[in-house]
């Protein structure tokens, strides 16, 4: 959620703002603005909606600023107008800050300052840092500690930029909680809440600490935590180019992200099989990586329906209590939890502050955690006591889609890892469930070749406002996972149940033409399915069949449409009856006509809570 871009150098700034903010589009807003040091003034240019109209805005004019800061806003406190687009300013006009994350204690902090005699323009809780920091500058000397004091006394999860006229040489950052990464360059240093932002840019860069602030300048940055000591923070390479960035051809990142799946779970996959020896590095747990008693899976979102998937697919192997659980829930609830619990915490960002702030509650109850994320040197793997990679890429839809099937891949290693270690032995099944995955990246690609077909479907069904995706057993994530897609992206409500579930309720929605999406396999309670499916038919509901039975003639004779995947059981299943429902989604959505890759509310990093 929201996007920071900073930049202080040689360069122009503008261009390399607004260049930065297109690329945090995917992140999620409502609002954009800058705000550079032109001469010895702050000048301010802020507007509601996209980065293009910000862009329009600033055309023509001249502006030679060297430095900068950018923000894309999603709205929390207030509505998305101009008024409340960051930045903000203090009361002189000198002092710009932008932020990404929730002060928690905002409005006892504007009291206290609406005393001290500051007035406020905006409905925010971001304002209230530029005042603070007005504030503690008046008795500092060194800007930084003005900045660091002044964070200090905010509660929540924040990354904060900060641009002030009387130190034209500098730009100031400060994190809590919320991702806040630190770019240099042989032109100058950038601050950004994401890597995509500083690809083709900055040469290495650094991760800002939990409670740290830093002062950067375009020969270097200082570091220090929120007690005022000086740190030296390591550097990291840029892994990644531009290119992975770009749509290559697609209409929609989120088709591009679609395709690039066999690519995606095959990635995640070789590092972890490719060996003498199958094996996943969790020797830094300890004792516990074969000795723990109950396993929790901690995710939101896609990522929850992929732990429930792991759910499903685990309790075969392994002779513990599994329960994957939503993060936000887990937190407001007395899990029993103590130091013979594994965590495992599924983020596809690894920044995920429902996610984070539930492993910090059950690592207080004793609990050893496993982060499964696709960013190393992210709050979750660094908090980790192991961590486990997703290979899938830069992913800029805000709807998950390579990502997911990754998680669902090496969840499903995991667990046979997990196995190993529990049981000491070779868990059953294993050298056919790895003989199987070799072909998985090929399975992916034969099922994404029907895709003409789905879209011929989606033009038939876009034009209805409700449906309905039923499953039993282990395709049952698979239904929510598909629900969900369509709700993100095409705004249609959908709804996944249990198939069995449907006649206690569910069915009272089924209508003349309602959608109802079942995923159907021979080996997960067909005959069962076939039944809910004439139930449906029989009050003409429009039946639409996953299956990898595609010929049979029960199937044929109830289904209006059908959608094949290749037979294959194991962690192979849910992968691939994964691929028609988010296809489907997809070209409903595109014949809607709505925003695929960015969908109204949504953001592709939770960063509040």
């Amino acid at each position: 959620m929201c996007g920071i871009i900073g930049y202080i150098g040689s360069e122009p700034v503008v261009p390399l703002l607004l260049e930065g903010l297109k690329r945090l589009e995917y992140r999620g807003y409502d609002s954009a603005g800058i705000a550079v040091l032109q001469g010895e003034a702050v000048a301010r240019f802020r507007r509601a909606g996209k980065v293009r109209d910000l862009e329009a805005d600033l055309a023509g004019m001249a502006i030679s600023a060297t430095v900068g800061i950018g923000h894309t806003r999603w709205a929390t406190h207030g509505p998305p107008i101009e008024g409340n687009a960051h930045p903000h300013l203090d009361c002189s006009g000198t002092i710009a800050v932008i932020h990404n994350g929730i002060i928690d204690n905002y409005l006892s902090l504007r009291e206290k300052l609406a005393e001290n005699g500051h007035t406020f323009s905006s409905d925010t809780d971001t304002e209230v840092l530029a005042h603070l920091i007005e504030e503690e500058s008046r008795e500092s000397d060194d800007f930084l500690d003005a900045v660091r004091l002044a964070v200090s006394q905010s509660e929540g999860a924040f990354a904060v930029a900060v641009l002030c006229a009387s130190t034209p040489d500098r730009i100031y950052v400060a994190r809590r909680g919320s991702p806040l990464v630190i770019g240099q360059s042989a032109d100058g240093a950038f601050a950004c809440s994401d890597i995509p932002a500083l690809l083709g840019r900055a040469t290495d860069v650094r991760f800002l600490g939990e409670d740290q602030v830093a002062e950067l300048r375009s020969d270097g940055i200082r570091v220090a935590d929120f007690a005022g000591k000086e740190i030296e923070l390591p550097a990291h390479q840029v892994a990644l180019d531009p290119v992975s960035i770009q749509k290559g051809g697609y209409k929609h990142f989120m088709l591009k992200e679609i395709h690039e799946q066999a690519r995606a779970v095959g990635e995640s996959l070789r590092e972890k099989t490719d060996h003498e020896a199958f094996g996943l590095d969790l020797d830094s747990l300890g004792d516990l990586a074969s000795n723990f008693e109950n396993i929790y899976l901690l995710a939101c979102g896609t990522a929850y329906h992929a732990s429930l998937a792991a759910e499903y697919m685990w309790e075969k192997l392994l002779p513990v209590t599994i329960q994957a659980a939503i993060a936000s829930e887990f937190r407001v609830r007395d899990q029993y939890v103590d130091d013979k619990t594994l965590v495992i915490a599924v983020s596809q960002s690894g920044e995920t502050v429902d996610t984070l702030m539930a492993v910090r509650r059950a690592r207080e109850k004793g609990a050893r955690i496993i982060a499964l994320v696709n960013n190393e040197r992210s709050a979750i793997d660094r908090e980790a006591d192991a961590s486990v990679y997703t290979r899938a890429g830069i992913e800029i839809g805000v709807a998950a889609t390579k990502t997911f099937t990754a998680q669902l891949s090496v969840l499903g290693l995991l667990g046979y890892e997990l196995a190993r270690r529990r049981l000491g032995t070779i868990p059953v099944g294993l050298n056919e469930e790895l003989a199987r995955l070799s072909l998985l990246s090929g399975r992916i690609t034969e099922t994404l070749r029907d895709e003409s077909r789905i879209e011929r479907l989606a033009d038939e069904l876009h034009r209805q406002t409700d449906a309905l995706f039923l499953a039993r057993g282990s395709l049952f994530p698979i239904a929510l996972e598909g629900a969900l897609k369509l709700k993100e992206i095409s705004y249609i409500h959908a709804e996944a149940y249990p198939a069995g579930e449907m006649k206690h309720g569910p069915i009272a929605l089924i209508d003349e033409g309602t959608p109802a999406i079942f995923l159907l396999s021979r080996d997960v309670a067909f005959d069962k399915v076939l039944g809910n499916m004439e139930e449906v038919k029989a009050r003409n509901g429009f039946v639409v069949a996953v299956t990898d039975c595609p010929t049979e003639p029960a199937l044929q004779r109830v289904a209006d449409a059908v959608l094949p995947v290749p037979n294959a059981p194991g962690i192979s299943r849910p992968i691939l009856f994964t691929l028609p429902l988010q296809l489907l989604a997809y070209y409903i959505a595109v014949a809607r006509g709505t925003d695929v890759d960015q969908p109204r509310n949504l953001a592709k990093t939770v960063t509040v809570e």
